[in-house]
């Protein structure tokens, strides 16, 4: 299967969408596909793009869909879900986080089964896993 043919975009909710985006693209290499502006200052919906991934980020907000997710910080800092993206150059990657402040759960570590990958969180709680492990090559 083609992973460009059924893409899945992982949407989140940021107390401070700016200062998120400024700090995902610096930490994790994420570049800006669109911002749409919402009231005040708050972010209704902006792309970032890693390689052939995207994320949705928007500011948080009262609305229905909100009700329907918890921010890490509502639930003492866990998570129920994480994504997993890949990353051609792991260890650098992991050295940039490192520098940004990412908070590192499991440090940088080569698989059994080939590549190496570690998992962090960013400045908002939320669970990043990164990782040159590929499951679409064989």
């Amino acid at each position: 299967m083609d992973p460009q043919g059924a893409p899945i975009i992982i949407t989140y909710r940021y107390k401070d969408a700016r200062k998120a985006i400024e700090w995902l693209c610096r930490a994790f290499g994420f570049t800006e596909k669109v911002i749409h502006e919402g009231e005040g200052d708050s972010i209704a919906n902006a792309q970032l793009i890693l390689n052939n991934a995207m994320i949705m980020i928007a500011s948080e907000r009262d609305n229905e869909f909100d009700r329907l997710v918890k921010h890490p910080h509502e639930i003492e800092g866990y998570n129920t879900i994480s994504p997993y993206i890949i990353i051609e150059d792991i260890e650098q990657h992991y050295q940039n986080a490192v520098q940004e402040g990412a908070e590192i759960c499991l440090p940088l570590t080569m698989q059994d089964y080939g590549g190496g990958g570690y998992t962090c969180k960013d400045l908002e709680g939320y669970l990043w896993n990164f990782g040159s492990y590929d499951p679409w090559k064989e």
